[in-house]
Parts: structure tokens; C-alpha cells; sequence
């Protein structure tokens, strides 16, 4: 990897529970350059932030970011189910842009996964316009769940991007040498965090600790990347592989929500605790 210091941001998944301008406030504290932020919700049954346009909280927010010296580098999401179409994606998008976000995490819940890919490439051009690049991302528990499928879909939809997570490649058993592959114009962001090689087994989100009122789900995927990751150096995924094969230019971002830190230390202590850790490894 070369001597370029990368910018580190910070999930707003991470600390879920934290409103969009407190936790930029918190993440500048802890030495962050740029969060990502939750700016629409993403389970059902999830309660959103009051970030439409023209919102005093997204005005706060857009404030503490100027005064703070943080940038928004990515706002999530757009969740495209079977028969919803693109139905409300332009408030997502408005806010994205107004936010200055260069990413918008596209998420896929529709088994059809052409006709997702479809959506896709219409969504691409729309949030262009406004400045902001769509990406998709490989998950476990989704109907994209390979990387080649993500690489095939943000292929076709002209400007696409593939956003990466150290723990979906993990648990999508995707290896380094596949991700080498990848043409680096693909790719966006990393959200980092830590987990053991092999997934545990019978995992439950502790009664109350899904972040963010996420409705709790007993999934073992589904509990481990929404309450029960580690921080950087925790635990046993190839980190540093990872970080030298990806671009100098990339920008990583701590996802990592913790049932167990949420409950042992404060917001503020938490992303201390994050930023300690990814600059061990990244800047």
C-alpha cells in the first residue's frame, strides 16, 4: 500500500441510535474525516430520521459538517422490493445531493434480480444529475449474494458502482484474489470491521439492542452485521490483505455495531475506540 494516508469515515450504522447531526459531531471528535449517514430507512418497520429536504434536522446536519471540516461520503438507502419500483428514490436522491454525498447505497430485496438490475440502470443516470453515484452491494442474506452478480449488474447500468464490506466478503466467501479482479473504476468505498473466519452459529440480537428501531430478526447473518461486529484488529478476517489490494485513493469506513460496546461504553467513547483501531491499520 502506498504512503497516501486514506480518509477513514464512519457507519452511521455503527451507532444507529446516535441522530445524523450528533453523530457527525461525534465522528469529527474522534478524529474522522467523513461519515456515512442513514438517511431513509432500510428494514421494514425501521423509524427514519426526519432528513427530508427542507428539514431542520437536515439543515443541522449540513451545518455541522461545514463547521466540523467532515464530508458526507455516502448516504444510505434505496430499497428496491418486488413491486415498489423506484417509488420515493427522488427525496432519497434530493437529500443525497444536498448532503454533497458522493455514494448511495442501493440495496436489493427483490429475488428477480434482472428486474432489479433494470431499476438499477434507470436509478444511475437520475441520481447522476444530481451528483451522486449509485452502488450496489453483495450480501449474504439478499438476493445478490455474489460478487460476480454485483460486478454484472453495476456493469450494465452504465456508472454503477460495487460498494465492499470486509464482513459480506467474508461470509460470501469471496477471496481476495476474486476482488483483484474487479476493475478498479467499479469500485466505491469499503465499510471495515472485524468477525471470526467462521460465522457462529444460533446468533440472536439481544431483546432491544437492534439499532435505530431495526425490527430484530433470528437470522445469525442478520444479527452478526447488525449488532455484533467487531472493531478492526478484533478478530481473525485478512484486514490488511484487504486494505493493500484495494486502490490508495479508496476511502474506509468503520461499520461496526456492537450490541456489547453500545452497552459497555457511550457513543463518543465507542467511535474513539473505532478511530483507534482502523488507524492501526489504515491511517
Amino acid at each position: 500500500m502506498s504512503g497516501m494516508r486514506r480518509a477513514v469515515g464512519l457507519e452511521h450504522l455503527t451507532l444507529l441510535d446516535v441522530a445524523p447531526p450528533e453523530f457527525v459531531t461525534l465522528a469529527a471528535g474522534a478524529g474522522f474525516d467523513a461519515v456515512g449517514l442513514r438517511i431513509a430507512p432500510v428494514a421494514l418497520g425501521e423509524e427514519p430520521w426526519p432528513m427530508s429536504l427542507g428539514s431542520p434536522m437536515l439543515a443541522e446536519t449540513r451545518r455541522r459538517c461545514a463547521d466540523a471540516g467532515v464530508a458526507v461520503h455516502a448516504v444510505e438507502a434505496i430499497v428496491i422490493r418486488p413491486g415498489g419500483g423506484l417509488s420515493g428514490c427522488e427525496r432519497v436522491i434530493e437529500t443525497a445531493a444536498a448532503l454533497g454525498a458522493r455514494y448511495l447505497n442501493v440495496i436489493c430485496d427483490d429475488p428477480d434480480t434482472e428486474r432489479f438490475s433494470d431499476l438499477f440502470a434507470a436509478l444511475v443516470p437520475q441520481a447522476w444529475d444530481a451528483g451522486v453515484r449509485p452502488v450496489i452491494e453483495f450480501t449474504a442474506w439478499r438476493p445478490v449474494r455474489r460478487l460476480a452478480d454485483a460486478v454484472s449488474i453495476a456493469q450494465r447500468s452504465g456508472g454503477g458502482r460495487i460498494l465492499l464490506d470486509s464482513l459480506h466478503i467474508q461470509r460470501c466467501g469471496v477471496t481476495l484474489a476474486e476482488l483483484s479482479q474487479v476493475p478498479p473504476a467499479l469500485l466505491s468505498y469499503l465499510q471495515l470491521c472485524d468477525a471470526p473466519l467462521r460465522q457462529p452459529h444460533g446468533l440472536l440480537v439481544p431483546a432491544g439492542a437492534a439499532p435505530g428501531g431495526q425490527p430484530e430478526r433470528d437470522d445469525t447473518a442478520v444479527a452478526e452485521a447488525r449488532a455484533m461486529r467487531l472493531l478492526p484488529g478484533e478478530g481473525e478476517l485478512p484486514l490488511t490483505g484487504l486494505l493493500d489490494l484495494l486502490p490508495a485513493g479508496m476511502i474506509v469506513s468503520v461499520e461496526a455495531p456492537s450490541a456489547a460496546a453500545r452497552s459497555a461504553a457511550s457513543p463518543a467513547e465507542y467511535a474513539a475506540r473505532a478511530r483507534r483501531a482502523v488507524r492501526r491499520l489504515a491511517g
